[in-house]
């Protein structure tokens, strides 16, 4: 098992176990650490030897799974292949089960034989990361979803490295999280000014993980963040609502002001704004503490797009403003 830092670590060294298996019920952490994975190849060479696959594609099975993890990288030394929502490969639903031959005596479908075979013998050139949802009912981030007697979840968990991911979207208690990350990157912090940052974030783990990222990169060169430093930095905790009124019209489902708090938007940003509202959007899905939470039925397609167009931005597969657009009228539809 290795902690999300401990990956990081490893995906900055370039040294990466051929299969992870990335659970836990912090969603945010989870789309982090899948596109560190691709950021690991260089940007130029990403449409070769990076592979994004979504398990609740049909065409999606065991054996193209398989496929992709043998296919050798192209001018790299690694290929990094991400299945999202994996436990629908796993585990995958009944219509998909009909059309399995037979199955294993302990209930493993037999067109999942495939995987079992590379789980016995991973590339050694591929870095295998599968991200699971998690699951329905679960009373802990490390709950596995997935059946722990069959044949297929046993080489799972002997051959890949587990990463539990557990944050504020997982309902974990803000100070810890905070205290956590400043550790991660090296900074003290008085115990004052911790609370003092959760307090102006108003419970809001929005504004939390951006003012958090903030003191990260104010404070990194000194190594120190003090209570004085938190109004620098976060502010006094008044906010206008109309700082939010882009997430807060996504959630409602309100295309027409959404477009419009889009435009002004970028009209008053600068190049990062698109990187900016994604991150916005992407916390605001993944939020069950808002004012206005998302839908929770129409999450799992909203992460999809939230993936989508983040690997498109970073990937320069069309102009910023317009793949932020086509997500906003997505995540409203």
């Amino acid at each position: 098992m290795a902690s999300p830092q401990q990956v990081r670590a490893q995906i900055a060294s370039a040294k990466v176990a051929p299969i992870y298996a990335i659970i836990g019920d912090d969603d945010h952490e989870k789309a982090s650490l899948a596109t560190a994975f691709g950021e690991m190849v260089e940007a130029d060479l990403r449409a070769f030897n990076v592979e994004r696959l979504y398990a609740t594609d049909p065409t999606v099975t065991a054996r193209s799974v398989a496929e992709a993890a043998n296919t050798l990288p192209m001018m790299a030394p690694t290929r990094v292949v991400v299945v999202l929502m994996a436990e629908e490969l796993f585990e995958p639903k009944r219509r998909r089960k009909s059309q399995d031959a037979g199955a294993d005596d302990d209930g493993t479908p037999q067109s999942l034989e495939s995987l079992v075979e590379y789980f016995e013998r991973p590339s050694p050139t591929t870095a295998l990361v599968f991200v699971f949802s998690r699951p329905e009912g679960s009373k802990g981030p490390a709950d596995m979803p997935l059946a722990g007697n069959l044949k297929v979840t046993k080489a799972l968990l002997k051959a890949a490295t587990l990463v539990v991911c557990t944050g504020l979207d997982g309902g974990q208690d803000f100070t810890s999280w905070v205290e956590a990350q400043l550790k991660a990157a090296g900074i003290s912090a008085d115990r004052g000014a911790v609370a003092r940052l959760v307090q102006v974030a108003a419970n809001d783990p929005v504004r939390l993980r951006a003012d958090t990222q903030k003191v990260i990169l104010y404070a990194t060169a000194r190594g120190r963040f003090t209570a004085d430093d938190v109004t620098t930095v976060a502010g006094t905790g008044d906010r206008q609502v109309e700082e939010w009124a882009l997430v807060n019209a996504v959630q409602k489902g309100d295309v027409r002001t959404a477009l419009r708090e889009l435009d002004a938007e970028f009209a008053n940003g600068d190049s990062g704004t698109a990187f900016k509202v994604l991150g916005q959007l992407g916390a605001a899905v993944r939020n069950p503490r808002s004012r206005t939470p998302y839908p929770t039925g129409k999450v799992p397609a909203a992460v999809e797009a939230l993936f989508r167009t983040d690997l498109a931005l970073k990937s320069s597969g069309g102009d910023p403003r317009v793949l932020i657009e086509r997500l906003v009228v997505e995540l409203c539809g």
